[in-house]
């Protein structure tokens, strides 16, 4: 990369690139920064989401806590496991890679920074949250779409296989509706990056860099293997952000079909009302479980 490793390139002030930095800029020296950024964020997708299941996998081979299971009388067969492995890892090869390889060309052409130096933090925190507050409403509408019946029969239906989901499900889905709903994920910081370069014309500072689309990417796989986990623990994000979907949330969706269509936030589904039997049915629950325990403490 036509880079100084000791000099911003966005700046006349000498700046000393980090640790981190220095090894971005020596993975890209002297290789094609195409095929680098395709191996690189292909593998960090496949490890990242398949090594954020591995946690809940092991709970449900631990008695203990099955209690935090939110649909505990349904259980997956080894065979259901296997199955939507290989079914995820079939649409990672054919139809995401090649996706993730293309993002690259795409995205520099647009004029997306990929050079060291990092933005600063506090910019990567901003702008992530302008991503997932574009994922989340782009998500909701185009999840309620989905449900459309000659839609859903055709497209959607494969995602709901599963009625009990389990995190590596989050990406089990027909290929056109990884196409649809992946656009949430990659169109929000690409028309982000639009209206800062072409529209706004800000210093080149603002500009979307390639580091802080990885760190989205991997944070929008936790959240997605999160809400697909089936597991609502004490220490689950909702329970501390209450505006947080979490898996409480979108298994209710898998349970029921129906309802609760965003991603990330419960916003939309409370403003459209699509989450009036949800709470209902939440509500329901809690009831039954203080009057089961008002019995046990006779």
């Amino acid at each position: 990369m036509n880079f100084n490793a000791t000099t911003a390139a966005t700046t006349d002030t000498p700046y000393q690139l980090n640790y981190v930095e220095s090894l971005w800029e020596g993975m890209y020296e002297g290789r094609d920064p195409l095929v680098v950024t395709g191996i690189f964020a292909f593998l960090m997708h496949e490890i990242v989401y398949f090594g954020r299941f591995i946690p809940f996998l092991i709970c449900d081979f631990i008695p203990y806590f099955q209690k935090y299971k939110l649909q505990p009388n349904k259980t997956n067969s080894n065979e259901d496991y296997w199955n939507c492995t290989w079914k995820v890892l079939k649409s990672h090869f054919l139809y995401e890679g090649p996706l993730i390889f293309f993002f690259h060309p795409m995205a520099t052409f647009l004029g997306m920074r990929v050079s060291a130096p990092f933005p600063g933090w506090q910019q990567m925190c901003v702008e992530i949250a302008i991503f997932f507050i574009f994922e989340d409403f782009y998500h909701y509408h185009m999840h309620r779409f989905m449900h459309w019946p000659p839609f859903y029969k055709k497209v959607h239906k494969i995602h709901h296989d599963y009625s009990a989901p389990f995190g590596i499900a989050a990406e089990y889905a027909h290929p056109i509706e990884t196409m649809i709903l992946g656009f949430g994920t990659v169109g929000g910081p690409l028309v982000y990056h639009g209206v800062v370069h072409y529209l706004l014309e800000l210093d080149v500072k603002w500009e979307l860099h390639l580091a802080t689309m990885l760190l989205w990417i991997v944070l929008r796989l936790f959240q997605a293997i999160d809400a697909h986990s089936g597991y609502d623990f004490p220490w689950s994000l909702h329970n501390w952000v209450p505006f947080w979907a979490g898996a409480e949330h979108h298994d209710y969706h898998h349970q029921m079909f129906i309802g609760n269509y965003a991603s990330s936030f419960r916003l939309w589904d409370h403003v459209f009302g699509t989450n009036v039997k949800f709470v209902a049915y939440r509500k329901r629950q809690k009831e039954e479980r203080l009057k089961a325990q008002k019995v046990k403490a006779q």
